[in-house]
């Protein structure tokens, strides 16, 4: 039984002192204890969120890494520095990394596997856009995608790996895939992954739905049997909506 995950992507959004406010607000409220609940903060405020969540059982996650250890890398941010604070997951591969920032899969690739080497949990993302989706070209897409993300990724490491959907014509448009295609693409993501690997670890890893995710389309989202949790913009910056989410077989 694969546990679900509620990681709430909090983009390019709140300064430290709001992320406080926030996740008090969050901490307050009753949450299902059977799900997998994390936050991903901007880095500014991700020490200030682990020190904060350090005695609840939210995980932290980061938006973004890079697969060196340090050098000469202006602005970039290590997986040792993820490691020394305490970070669980880290975001890869986001289609706003690949669309405006230009990343490619050999990147990606790179990141997720340092990432896995640094144990620390990638949440790979992946999907197709509109114009692909109307050419009926979306599991190419993401077949793509995916073989070259992940490549050389041990059939140790990859039911380390949580793998997020996203049809990039459906994040913050306020558009969302119905229910039924988004089960179709994931399940055509783990036969994916019977392929690269093997039946029982395609079983285990868990694949997220991402694309305009709210409290009012989640339950009929995470009914679906290959569908194991939700990565959320927009819903996850209030607490109300946040805990609406992770609540969603109630």
């Amino acid at each position: 039984m694969r546990k679900p995950i509620i990681a709430g992507n909090w983009k390019m959004n709140n300064t430290v002192t709001e992320t406080l406010t926030l996740l008090k607000e969050i901490t307050s409220l009753d949450l299902d204890k059977e799900v997998e609940k994390v936050v991903v903060v901007p880095f500014t405020s991700a020490y200030s969120a682990v020190d904060l969540l350090k005695d609840s059982d939210i995980k932290v996650g980061c938006q973004n890494m890079y697969y060196e250890e340090s050098g000469a890398y202006t602005g970039e941010i290590s997986p040792l520095m993820l490691n020394d604070l305490g970070i669980e997951y880290v975001i890869i591969g986001h289609s706003e990394r690949r669309e405006i920032f230009g990343e490619d899969d050999n990147l990606i690739n790179n990141k997720v596997i340092s990432a896995l080497k640094h144990n620390i949990n990638p949440i790979l993302c992946c999907g197709e856009t509109l114009e692909e989706r109307e050419n009926n070209k979306q599991e190419e897409k993401v077949r793509n995608q995916l073989i070259n993300d992940l490549k050389d990724v041990s059939a140790e490491d990859i039911t380390k790996v949580v793998i997020a959907y996203e049809p990039i014509w459906a994040i913050g448009t306020g558009k969302t895939a119905s229910s039924n295609d988004a089960e179709e693409m994931c399940k055509f993501i783990r036969n994916l992954l019977k392929e690269l690997y093997n039946e029982e670890l395609a079983e285990k890893v868990r694949i997220q739905y991402g694309g305009s995710v709210k409290p009012n389309n989640v339950s009929e989202i995470m009914e679906k049997e290959n569908i194991d949790g939700a990565l959320v913009g927009g819903a996850s910056l209030k607490a109300d909506n946040y805990a609406a989410l992770v609540n969603f077989r109630r």
